[in-house]
């Protein structure tokens, strides 16, 4: 009984090490402040720490640029709408009129296209 507990608890960690192990040059793998190799018949040993060099930084997420075509053309508007095209203001006051359930977006993410309202 305690050799299967120990079988099932050495695959267990040899799971974890294989899974959440930091892959290195060579087919190392750095676990816990630990290095490991994985042998031919799948088990993992211990190895010199000098085998798995020093720890690799990872990468910072990457963030998804959104890109929101009708608030960049509201944005162009307004700046041709301080030009003095009427048309543009016009036209840009359609698009928030049209596009009220953004409007509290916009005026939080762009409070001088709304500057009317102050």
């Amino acid at each position: 009984m305690y050799r299967s507990l120990g079988a099932a608890a050495l695959f267990a960690i040899a799971i974890a090490i294989a899974a959440q192990g930091q892959a290195r040059p060579g087919g190392y793998r750095y676990y816990q402040r630990g290095c490991y190799q994985q042998r031919a018949d799948g088990a993992w040993v211990v190895v010199a720490p000098e085998y798995c060099g020093p720890p690799v930084a990872a990468a910072p997420p990457q963030v998804a640029v959104v890109r929101d075509e009708l608030s960049d053309r509201m944005l162009g508007l307004r700046i041709a709408c301080e030009d003095g095209d009427r048309r543009a203001c016009v036209r840009l006051g359609i698009i928030i009129g049209e596009n009220r359930e953004r409007r509290a977006a916009w005026r939080r993410e762009h409070p001088e296209v709304f500057f009317y309202e102050r």
